[in-house]
């Protein structure tokens, strides 16, 4: 049998200046309205970069398993 030694690491906490922590928060902020924006109310027809990109389509599958109305 081994035994183990009494030593511990201890770990640090990581600590953020409130500058960076504001930059992170808005930062996701910012992603998360646009996936909200892309996944649950892109129509397509209304779409921000017009009628042939068809984001609508490419997310179709995911708005109907997330519970979002669709057409």
């Amino acid at each position: 049998m081994s035994s183990v030694s009494g030593s511990r690491e201890t770990s640090t906490p990581l600590v953020l200046p409130i500058s960076r922590s504001v930059f992170w928060l808005v930062g996701t902020a910012v992603v998360a309205l646009l996936v909200y924006y892309f996944i649950g109310v892109d129509q397509g027809a209304l779409s921000i970069f017009g009628s042939d990109m068809h984001v609508h389509e490419f997310v179709h599958d995911g708005r109907h398993f997330l519970g979002f109305p669709c057409h």
